[in-house]
Order: structure tokens, then sequence, then C-alpha cells
């Protein structure tokens, strides 16, 4: 992909570094595959607000993806690669044979015209879907499940993708992109490359109005505030606030913030570094 840098006529565009959008192919989405989305505003079932800075934003359609790649053996042809405003990559229309379209998450260098396929006898090839089993160690894979027949949970998000390590009976060894090492059940399916929109990580704002367009508010800090707001607040001048901490006084840092997961005892080497003894 390509990245635009703004030349500085407003104050916005002085230091914005956008997206060239030379991948997109279309600015009109295929209709029956959208759905209406709801903004909450922050608020839970009851009204009261849960979440804070979120609020306002762009109106926006849902845009239905598939995760599955259920329909096997059947080939479907690349419409359009379009811009996707609920997630950072870029999504791709496929037109089945039998006249059925949807949505999937873009590869890197996918192009208009290109057919791609989803079964268990095909090519390890960009775009197509297959089980772990079936591809060689080495393939870069992206849209990964974490259990038989749930879509792909794993490595979707811009440029991101996974490696196939190793196979060891009924396990694969995937290299995420944490560097995390971890085994995944070798009948897991998966897609071939890695996800669209690679520089996304390298666009700048240019402004805070374009986070309000996104939904997000302005934040303030907890030192900036007064001590019956949060326990970082008061002080003489710009003190520092003491430990970093929420504003319910839970630490933000040096506790563990993962849970204990049956899936644990699946992991290799953690994004660290540090190997985990398995029981």
């Amino acid at each position: 992909m390509a990245l635009k840098k703004y030349k500085p006529v407003t104050a916005g565009t002085r230091w914005r570094i956008g997206n060239a959008y030379a991948e997109i192919t279309t600015d009109r989405p295929e209709k029956s595959l959208l759905e209406p989305i709801r903004k909450t505003g922050g608020r839970n079932a009851q009204g009261r607000r849960s979440m804070r800075y979120i609020g306002g934003g762009h109106k926006k359609m849902y845009r239905l993806i598939d995760f599955k790649r259920d329909k096997k053996n059947i080939p479907a042809t690349v419409k359009s690669v379009e811009y996707d405003p609920n997630r950072t990559a870029f999504i791709a229309l496929l037109s089945y044979a039998d006249g059925e379209k949807r949505y999937i998450l873009a590869p890197q260098g996918i192009q208009v015209g290109m057919t791609v396929l989803s079964g268990e006898g095909i090519a390890p090839e960009l775009g197509n879907c297959l089980p772990l089993k079936n591809m060689p160690l080495g393939t870069i894979i992206h849209n990964i499940e974490l259990h038989p027949g749930q879509g792909g949970v794993m490595a979707r998000s811009a440029g991101s993708s996974a490696q196939l390590n190793a196979k060891e009976e009924k396990y694969a060894v995937l290299k995420m992109p944490s560097g995390e090492l971890r085994k995944v059940l070798i009948t897991c399916w998966a897609t071939v490359g890695s996800v669209s929109n690679s520089d996304h990580a390298l666009e700048t704002m240019g402004k805070a109005g374009r986070n309000r367009w996104k939904g997000i508010k302005p934040r303030n800090r907890g030192v900036a505030m007064n001590p019956v707001d949060h326990p970082m607040g008061g002080g003489e001048g710009r003190s520092s606030g003491g430990h970093p901490r929420s504003r319910t006084g839970k630490y933000a840092k040096g506790e563990k913030t993962r849970k204990k997961k049956g899936s644990d005892k699946l992991i290799i080497v953690r994004s660290n570094g540090k190997k985990l003894k398995n029981k």
C-alpha cells in the first residue's frame, strides 16, 4: 500500500500522514451484505454510562464478513477491494460460481479478477483457505481458527500474519504476530497470506477531530484531576501522581492482566520470550 503526506494547507493537515487507498477499487459497498450499527455512547442496558470517552462519531454500516470460509470447493472471483470503517484491514468482495456474494478479509497483494478457493485438497496459494494439516511448513497465514469450525479469530488486523512453524501429531505450532509460539489443533482452518493495509500503523491523525469522527472523545489524565475525582489527582504544581492506577485504584503496571485459561497449556513461548512450564 502507499501512504500520502499532506501539504500543510491547514493546521490539521500539517502533520497528517494518511492512506492513499491505492488498493481500493470502489467506494460503493454491496448492499445485501450491510447491517445497521446502533451506537451505545458508552451506555449499558440500563442507560448508565459504563465506559467513558465514547460518543458521537460518523454514521456507518456493518459489513458482514465471512470468517468461516465454509463454501468448500466452489471457485470465487474477486470483484472489488473495499474500505471497511469497522476494521483496520481492507475487505474483498467475492462472487462465487453459484451466484452468492461474500466479503472476506483482503490478503496483501490480492487483485480484482483473481480466483480463490476454500477446501481441503486445494493449493496453499494467496487467499485460499484450507486446514493447517494441508499447508507446508513456513506458510504465512491469517484469519486462523482457535477451535475447528469456529471461524477465524486470530491474526485479523491490518498487516498481521502468523507462520506455520511445525506439525506435531494433532497440533500445529504457530508463531503469532506478538511473537508467541502456541499450539493449535491441526484440523483448524486458516487463510494463506498476510492481511492487507500493512502500513496502517504508520498513519498519523493530524488533528484530534479525526478521533471524534470515530466516536472517541478526549481522554483527560488522572494526574490533571482533583483528589476527589482520581487517586492520582491533586498535589502542588505538576506532581507525578504516584504509582499509575485506574480511577477505582487498580494498579495499571506490574500486575498480571491475563486470567488462567484452558488454552494456556498450548502456549510454548509467551510474547515476552518466557517459556511456560506445561503440566
